[in-house]
């Protein structure tokens, strides 16, 4: 019993050291394809809608290791009633490039964050693409947009982040599944 367990181990650390070796290696290549899913949410500025339910997809589209352009869609529930919310589909494109470094890409063309269009950037860490998308308010306070997506397996986690002047307002996860390359 003791050789059976001792091999469970060793196969385990095996599995698990080349699981982390393989996470290092990741490029955006990784993320590629159709992500289909949905998330609950939850807001701190609602009384209505404090618990929503999102229906999202996400379509990365790698053009080289340096570029890449992202798509993503969110079915909102949270306007009108809550015994009978209005639906409202928002989508986002983009596209990145390699600014820094190996993992960083800047969205193309560049905002300022001042001129009516976000400052926007990209970090990939791990198995975690991380969007950061961050507007100037006019009274001089910010809005900053955080989706992180990690592949776990043969899913893609999403955990989102809306803050203002730093303070949390919303939150979302979800798991997303692959449904086309």
């Amino acid at each position: 019993m003791r050789k059976v367990m001792g091999a469970a181990v060793a196969v385990l650390g095996i599995f698990v050291g080349t699981q982390t070796a393989s996470a290092d290696d990741l490029s955006i290549k990784a993320f590629s394809g159709l992500w289909e899913g949905n998330a609950v949410s939850y807001s701190n500025n609602s009384a209505e809608f404090p618990i929503t339910s999102r229906d999202l997809d996400v379509e990365i589209k790698p053009a080289s290791d340096s570029r890449f352009e992202i798509t993503w869609r969110t079915l909102l529930r949270q306007k009108g009633s809550p015994d009978k919310p209005k639906s409202e589909l928002k989508e986002t494109k983009r596209i990145y490039e390699k600014e820094a470094g190996d993992k960083v890409w800047r969205q193309q063309p560049a905002g300022s964050g001042f001129d009516g269009q976000p400052l926007s950037w990209v970090t990939l860490k791990d198995q975690t693409l991380t969007l950061y998308s961050m507007a100037v308010r006019d009274d001089g306070g910010y809005d900053m947009l955080i989706y992180a997506r990690t592949l776990t397996g043969l899913n893609m986690k999403l955990d989102f982040k809306a803050l203002r002047n730093g303070e949390v307002r919303r939150t979302a996860g979800g798991t997303l599944i692959k449904t086309a390359n």
